[in-house]
């Protein structure tokens, strides 16, 4: 599998990361063992977590999908030949991710004890790659690319970037974490960090892991541009828009045991006009002889300030329709193609 570059960093990664969301409430640990290895097997050297996982977010679960990647990287003995991501929870009122039961901000104490966790649960002496799941400050909305603007109100006790930026270097220099990276963040927060990076007051981020797929391509708009020429490229999450551009739920289906039969936390993949656009996507993929999933996955693999798409599966053969979207050879009569219902229904799922 090709690998690419870590941002600025020494790190080389698959430029597709397996995402681990489900492990311990989909999956359980010996399903999760399994998709780890076909992964390692097909060349994924590259897993993304977080200490809110697994999805969705419940304090009698918080945390297992760590535990889960440890007892894997215990059994195999491959630490060394794994990049290792997680995250810290932003601005939150859910008060389970702390030992005091307090709203989670991204200062000191609740980032250092955030990386400790999440430390303890992997069972690794530092974090590859640990990441700002979201901002402190309240955002125009959780991708913080949104396509109409709307001013959020002000959070009062909101936590400067440069207060977490002073964290976030300490546990570089503490060998907690190698490297930093953000996520759902807006082009102003990224540039943000990275005047704050130049100025030696915060760690160099490495990367960004935002939704990006055919139904949202808002990256585009203003941060692909930071991606290619500051090298802080895109993790890109949802490249099937959560199950969407399966084609699975076309026409009102709901498959049994599928993320929305379950959790019905779909939304952002059901607003005016995702229909439609749906369709169009799935029937493109066919009239080029390509499994949906495996279309949209290429897509986002083909372009050129994405580092690394992160896909994610309950099945085994979920996994193997992503994993094959290395295998495929993306030409410029699919971005044409692609591009063309990209002019007509826009990006209906920011």
């Amino acid at each position: 599998m090709q690998q690419r570059p870590l941002g600025r960093t020494d790190l080389r990664v698959s430029r597709i990361c397996l995402g681990t969301m489900t492990f311990g409430e989909q999956n359980t640990e010996g399903e999760a063992h399994e998709q780890l290895d076909r992964a390692v097997e097909r060349g994924v050297n590259f897993l993304d977590a977080a200490e809110l996982y697994p999805i969705p977010p419940k304090a009698e679960t918080q945390g297992r999908t760590e535990a889960y990647i440890a007892s894997w990287l215990r059994a195999r003995g491959n630490r060394d030949r794994m990049v290792i991501a997680t995250k810290v929870v932003g601005r939150s009122t859910s008060t389970w991710f702390r030992a005091d039961g307090s709203e989670p901000r991204l200062d000191r104490r609740n980032v250092v004890e955030a990386v400790e966790g999440s430390l303890r649960r992997l069972g690794i002496d530092c974090i590859d790659l640990y990441q700002i799941h979201w901002p402190d400050r309240p955002t125009t909305g959780f991708g913080s690319v949104p396509t109409r603007w709307t001013t959020p109100e002000a959070a009062l006790d909101e936590v400067a970037i440069e207060e977490t930026a002073a964290v976030f270097q300490d546990l570089v220099r503490d060998g907690k974490i190698r490297h930093a990276g953000l996520s759902n963040e807006s082009a102003w927060g990224t540039m943000r960090w990275l005047t704050l990076a130049d100025a030696g007051r915060a760690p160099r981020m490495a990367s960004i892991q935002n939704a990006y797929n055919l139904l949202n391509r808002t990256f585009e708009t203003a941060q692909a541009e930071i991606a290619v020429r500051e090298g802080v490229g895109l993790l890109a999450y949802s490249p099937l828009a959560q199950g969407y551009l399966t084609g699975k739920y076309a026409g009102g289906a709901l498959p049994v045991g599928s993320r929305k039969a379950l959790f019905d936390r779909l939304q952002r993949y059901e607003k005016h006009g995702t229909a439609e656009a749906v369709d169009a996507y799935v029937a493109l993929a066919r009239e080029f002889g390509l499994a949906p999933a495996t279309f949209a996955n290429a897509f986002v693999l083909a372009q050129d300030f994405v580092t690394a798409s992160i896909i994610g599966a309950t099945t085994m053969a979920q996994l193997d329709e992503c994993l094959a979207a290395e295998d495929v050879e993306w030409t410029a009569e699919m971005q044409d193609a692609v591009d063309g219902v990209h002019q007509r229904v826009g990006n209906p799922a920011p």
